[in-house]
């Protein structure tokens, strides 16, 4: 997927809703943004057009999101007010938005039925709705843990806390940007050649010298900056900006410049990008800390490209946490790079005898891939592990399949709930909430302790203490004690 076309049509469109005092679900836009990137070859917004909805929301919607047929309503509004700004903004002409329209207007009673039909679901979704909507899709990218107290500065000691692996965007990238940096347009770096240096050592006397408020407006704020981009580096993923507004109110207090005029400050300096209620580091801030860390002698490695790795880098990669849209883009450049065949073979070897969580992202990636990679991923059939999620991968596609038995159905189960361990334990609340709302039955997890699955003590037990309903979550306890008695034997 292109972030870049996502991200910018997502800023362009929001916009135009305040311009025209519409609202606009944009989280619900950049979900058909990128599933149309992702799977109908939507490379721009004006590469849109009728039949481009039929897929998405009568084939990849139902396949890939858990939703309830109710909110049908709502992703056909947000593919209403996508088809208006593409009329308005000239992106696609008149006569197309037209057809587009019409489309809709005929996809919007069959679409709760399609999102209702389990026939139409793809892995992820038909088996554990309960694993939560994002488990497969994007929990893959976002490292785990909470976010920590930004009032509490690391201790700079590499041995105490070491730098995490950062993602550098290419020299000519990093270049581009430097020309639009609104600071450097009133305040140019010198002219020595070396454009990125030059930046670097701006970077550093903004983090490291006494600006007296010169960057902020708040001489306090300026001197905090150091350990909230600190922070920021070593989490590498959007941050909340009220998290942000947490960090000032403790150093600056009341009397300090308001949230919203620091962040305004610190993207004209080129440092963070803001995007709805998020922020985080420019491409720029980032290649200029790590040149910061390192000239001080710390360590500061750098994250391979998981778009040149082998399948098994390309797994271990993003189960160490990568960013989602880094994440996104690597699985795309690593595509590309291969015919479905290919990929899919490459995968499934890598996944086989692998841990459950590695397994699901492999799952996960191949599922994106079309028909043309039946060969290869019937090849798994007779492997224990795989024979599940490769009988679902045929069936989704109207290939011939054979059946899944009753042992099967219960193993793949076990399977699906042990990738969603990790996410689970990290927020146990939601998980509560997704097995409330769709969580296996009784008589299921009543038989699972028989499953020969590494992991199906612990998912067991997971379920146990994480299932509303007393009567089921007793059920999983004394199922995860005769699976414990059973694996003692």
């Amino acid at each position: 997927m292109s972030i870049e076309w996502v991200n910018q049509a997502i800023d362009d469109l929001r916009a135009w809703g305040r311009a025209r005092e519409v609202e606009v679900d944009a989280d619900e836009v950049r979900l058909l943004c990128d599933y149309a990137s992702d799977y109908l070859n939507v490379n721009e917004l004006g590469d849109f057009a009728p039949e481009t909805f039929d897929e998405l929301l009568l084939s990849i919607y139902p396949r890939k999101v858990i939703a309830p047929p109710e909110s049908a309503p709502e992703t056909i509004a947000a593919a209403r007010s996508l088809v208006d700004y593409l009329s308005e903004a000239g992106v696609v002409p008149e006569e197309r938005a037209a057809r587009m329209r019409e489309r809709l207007n005929d996809i919007e009673p069959r679409m709760p039925e399609a999102l209702a039909d389990p026939a139409n679901f793809g892995m992820a979704k038909s088996l554990f709705s309960s694993i939560g909507p994002e488990s497969l899709e994007q929990s893959i990218a976002i490292p785990s843990g909470e976010l920590p107290d930004l009032g509490e500065a690391p201790c700079d000691c590499p041995g105490c806390a070491p730098l995490p692996a950062a993602r550098l965007a290419p020299p000519e990238e990093l270049l581009a940007a430097l020309r639009t940096v609104p600071m450097l347009k009133e305040r140019p770096l010198p002219s020595t050649g070396e454009p990125l240096r030059e930046w670097a050592e701006t970077v550093g006397r903004i983090l490291d010298r006494d600006t007296r408020g010169a960057i902020t407006g708040s001489a306090e704020v300026d001197e905090g900056l150091y350990d909230l981009f600190d922070m920021l580096y070593r989490l590498q993923v959007r941050v909340p900006v009220t998290v942000i507004g947490d960090y000032l109110d403790e150093i600056a207090g009341d009397g300090g410049p308001g949230l919203a005029a620091v962040l305004d400050r610190l993207a004209w300096c080129g440092l963070v990008t803001i995007d709805g209620d998020d922020t985080e580091l420019t491409p720029l801030a980032v290649w200029a800390l790590r040149e910061h860390y390192l000239s001080l002698g710390l360590d500061a490695p750098q994250a391979p490209d998981l778009a040149e790795a082998d399948a098994r880098g390309l797994i271990e990669g993003l189960l160490e946490g990568v960013p989602a849209e880094l994440a996104e883009d690597d699985i795309s450049r690593w595509l590309t790079g291969r015919t479905a065949g290919e990929a899919a073979g490459e995968l499934l070897a890598a996944a086989s005898g692998a841990p459950a969580v590695a397994r699901g992202i492999a799952i996960t990636i191949v599922d994106r891939l079309g028909a043309e990679a039946e060969p290869q991923v019937r090849d798994y059939l007779d492997d224990q592990e795989l024979r599940p999620h490769a009988i679902h991968w045929l069936a989704a596609r109207g290939l011939p399949a054979p059946q899944l038995t009753q042992e099967e159905l219960l193993w793949v189960s076990v399977d699906m709930l042990a990738l969603a361990m990790p996410a689970a334990e990290e927020d146990p609340e939601i998980f509560a909430e997704n097995m409330a709302a769709s969580g296996p039955p009784a008589h299921l997890i009543e038989e699972m302790w028989r499953v020969d699955h590494p992991d199906v003590v612990e998912v067991l037990e997971l379920l146990g203490r994480s299932i509303p309903d007393t009567t089921v979550a007793k059920a999983a306890r004394k199922a995860a004690f005769k699976a414990r008695s059973r694996a003692i034997r």
